[in-house]
Parts: structure tokens; C-alpha cells; sequence
């Protein structure tokens, strides 16, 4: 009896792994294959469980039409919220890190304090000021409230990432006669650019799918793939709306690959810590 006590165990362990599995598998697979499902239905009527016609008309129709012009679109607002967040990020976060500032934790809480009321309202009043600012509409607009979102997110980013440098390198750089912004662009910054990419990641995937901002500061004129899944299923357009989803996941699952090579582990134990 004791000797089929620890193979029991194991296999119980075993069991529930397996279940474990089962159960991660249908909850990633299961929304996934039903936009698989939807995507190539050309006909599909109740009560069938499943379309009566497959093809990929729906597919063609959105590489030819509005949304391919939808993607680019939001493709171009991604690289310039991207490049406009690192750029204004990287000083910022430099300076909090390596600088004592009176008030540095309550800087920084105040970055996230917009984050805690719902994003709609925000966005439904910056709207009216946008309006005034004869922005709205235009992808400047759309640039400026994703820069402002996203720029919360990559500063407390990269001062967990300037502040995983070790301080002695950049002391060492001193004591050879360095001055500090010789050391800032010899020193930190090099050893910094794993986690500004990975920061520059996550804000192009922000970028790429936020929504509300989007639609509140960019309709009627500026449309990006969220936008335009959101106008589909809006319509009933089923097929059009799963096709848009897949395209958006394609480009969301290679970047956060790609972050992950460039994430350590430094960077998130200095994540936080003021």
C-alpha cells in the first residue's frame, strides 16, 4: 500500500497538469478558433454549427478595401507615438532615476493618477478641447492623446530600467574626467537600450490597439484597425470584424516575442522602487 502511495501522487500530479493544460488550451484556443470560424464563413445561417459556405472572400475584401488603409494608417500613428514617447521618455526617466528631485515619488504617482478614473470621460472632454484646438478629426489629434497615454506607461518603465545601471560605471566614467552627459550617452545609455526597446515595444503595441482615444479624437476621418472592427460588429459585419482581429493579434504576438528578448530581469526588480 505505501509503495503505491508516491506513484498515486504522481499520477494525480500528472492528472491535474494535463487539466491544467486542457483548461489554458480551450480558454487561448476557443475565442481564437472562433475568429478563425468567422473569417472564412461566407454563409453561415441558424441553426447550423457551422457555416454552410467556407472561402476567403472576406479576407480578399479586406486587403483590397478600407481596411488595409486602416492598418497603415494605424501603423504610421504607432511609429510616430513610438518615436515621440521614446525621445521624450529617455531624459525624463534619466533625470528621475539618477537625480534627487524634492518630490520625485509624488511626480511620479501623479503620472498614473489619470489612470484611475475611467478612460471615456477623459477622453469624451479632452475631445471638446481638441475641437477648440481644431485637432480633432486629424492624426495629430490622435498622435497627442496616445502620446499623453502612453508616455505614463514608458516613463515608469525606463526609470526602473536607468535605475537597474549600475551607479559605479558611471563614476568610473567621472573619475576618468568624463562630464555627465559624456558618461549619459558612453555609459547608461548604451547599457539602457535592451529596456528602451522593450519600453518602445510596448508603446507601439498601445498604439497599435488603443481604441477609445481613437474614436473619440480621431472619428470620422481617422480610422485604425480598433476602429474599424469596432464600426464592423457595430454593423453586424461578423466576418469583417474577426477578420480585423486576427490582423490586429498578428503584429501584437511577433512584438511581444521580440520584448521578450529584450526584457531582464533587473528591470523588474527596479520596477517601482522611487
Amino acid at each position: 500500500m505505501h509503495e503505491r502511495a508516491p506513484a498515486l501522487l504522481k499520477g494525480m500530479k500528472l492528472t491535474a497538469r494535463l487539466l491544467l493544460c486542457a483548461l489554458a488550451l480551450f480558454v487561448i484556443l476557443g475565442p481564437l478558433s472562433s475568429l478563425v470560424i468567422w473569417s472564412l464563413a461566407e454563409q453561415w445561417h441558424w441553426p447550423a454549427m457551422l457555416p454552410q459556405r467556407w472561402g476567403t472572400m472576406y479576407w480578399q475584401k479586406a486587403f483590397r478595401g478600407e481596411l488595409m488603409t486602416s492598418f497603415v494608417t494605424g501603423l504610421e500613428i504607432a511609429v510616430i507615438v513610438t518615436a515621440v514617447v521614446v525621445v521624450l521618455a529617455v531624459p525624463l526617466a534619466y533625470v528621475l532615476a539618477r537625480f534627487r528631485i524634492p518630490f520625485k515619488a509624488l511626480i511620479l504617482v501623479l503620472f498614473l493618477f489619470p489612470q484611475a478614473f475611467p478612460a471615456l470621460p477623459i477622453f469624451a472632454n479632452l475631445s471638446t478641447l481638441f475641437y477648440r484646438w481644431d485637432i480633432a478629426g486629424k492624426m495629430s489629434g490622435v498622435v497627442l492623446v496616445q502620446v499623453g497615454a502612453a508616455l505614463i506607461y514608458s516613463l515608469w518603465t525606463m526609470v526602473s530600467v536607468f535605475q537597474s545601471v549600475p551607479r559605479v560605471l558611471e563614476d568610473a566614467a567621472y573619475a576618468m574626467g568624463a562630464s555627465r552627459l559624456r558618461a549619459f550617452f558612453d555609459v547608461s545609455l548604451p547599457l539602457a537600450v535592451p529596456g528602451i526597446v522593450a519600453s518602445g515595444i510596448l508603446v507601439f503595441l498601445y498604439s497599435l490597439d488603443e481604441f477609445t482615444g481613437t474614436l473619440l479624437i480621431g472619428s470620422p476621418f481617422v480610422k485604425t484597425l480598433p476602429v474599424q472592427m469596432y464600426l464592423s460588429s457595430m454593423g453586424y459585419e461578423m466576418q469583417i470584424a474577426s477578420v480585423t482581429s486576427l490582423i490586429i493579434s498578428i503584429p501584437g504576438v511577433l512584438f511581444l516575442i521580440l520584448f521578450q528578448r529584450f526584457l531582464k530581469a533587473e528591470y523588474l526588480s527596479s520596477f517601482g522602487r522611487i
